[in-house]
């Protein structure tokens, strides 16, 4: 096998989501508009969060770091993207490909919703214990280590593609550069890293889900137990937004998966389903919080109507 860190190649090509030039126009504005919709509505979120003393809750403070998660997702990608259908190129050099895909997975890798799952176990199977179970220390320690196993996953991941050799100027049948996609772009043996990535990347997927499986079990559970209609649908309520959330994340990244596996071509639809895994997904979380929740909007409300009295 070839020496791991000896790479021929200095640059890729990323060939987008179309090679239609008439089609450029149209990708370039549609994918600003979401992306800016997505920043501008993560920032709200934010910033609602932050002025609002309402809010100064577990929930609304993991809430508040998975609107940070979500813009630095979409920012991987997205702005390099929208540079090469502006600039008419679709290089990327080896460092800046490596550095993209680096900071994906850190992101991808979203472990906050497990800790959502959990602050909402605790909030309606332990009410009474809740402020006692979910204090700050804890919060800020379960937020710390999810951020940690994303980092050392992602960087584990990064250090195994240095090792792989590439022979030429090189094509990624995508809009950014993706491990699974490099990978197929080897000259050298992947055999470790094929292992590592399908491995790896089941645990971080599974065990999260599962955590969440396991956490909205018993909040039915609890929630069956209550009498009253009306408590059980309060009960339920705080639960929605968050479980459309992991809905729409675990169903497009299972959709990419899916779509992806076993071939070297994505097809049309995987290309769709990464769009929505890496653009949409993050772009419709602010509006599904703060359409299906209460507090929310009104500290919405209260954050446009103190930026309308400042004028």
């Amino acid at each position: 096998m070839e020496s791991g860190n000896q790479t021929a190649t200095s640059k890729f090509i990323l060939l987008g989501l179309s090679e239609d030039m008439d089609l450029q126009p149209l990708l370039f504005g549609l994918f600003l508009y979401m992306y800016l919709v997505c920043v501008v509505g993560n920032l709200l979120m934010i910033q609602a969060v932050i002025s609002d003393s309402h809010l100064h809750t577990p929930m609304y403070f993991f809430l508040s770091n998975l609107s940070f998660t979500d813009i630095c997702f979409t920012t991987t990608t997205i702005p390099k993207m929208l540079v090469n259908i502006q600039a008419q190129g679709k290089e990327i050099t080896y460092e800046a490909c490596l550095t993209q895909m680096y900071f994906f997975m850190i992101f991808a890798a979203n472990l906050l919703l497990t800790v959502m799952a959990y602050d909402r176990f605790v909030a309606i199977c332990h009410p009474l214990n809740y402020t006692v179970i979910m204090n700050p220390r804890l919060c800020g320690l379960l937020l710390l280590l999810s951020w940690l196993i994303c980092l050392t996953y992602s960087l584990l991941q990064s250090l195994m593609v240095l090792r792989v050799s590439f022979c030429n100027e090189t094509e990624i049948l995508h809009f950014f550069c993706e491990l699974a996609q490099i990978l197929k772009l080897a000259c050298s043996d992947t055999i470790a890293n094929d292992i590592l990535l399908y491995f790896v990347t089941g645990l971080v997927g599974v065990i999260p889900l599962t955590g969440i499986l396991f956490s909205y079990s018993r909040i039915i559970y609890s929630i069956m137990g209550i009498s009253s209609a009306g408590s059980k649908y309060k009960a339920f309520s705080t639960c929605g937004s968050h479980l459309s959330v992991v809905s729409l994340f675990y169903g497009a990244g299972l959709g990419v998966i899916y779509l992806t596996s076993g071939t070297a071509h994505p097809s049309g639809k995987a290309s769709i389903a990464s769009v929505m895994y890496t653009v949409v997904a993050p772009m419709l979380n602010p509006f599904i919080y703060s359409l299906r929740n209460r507090d929310m909007k009104e500290a919405l409300r209260r954050l446009f109507s103190r930026g309308a009295y400042s004028q």
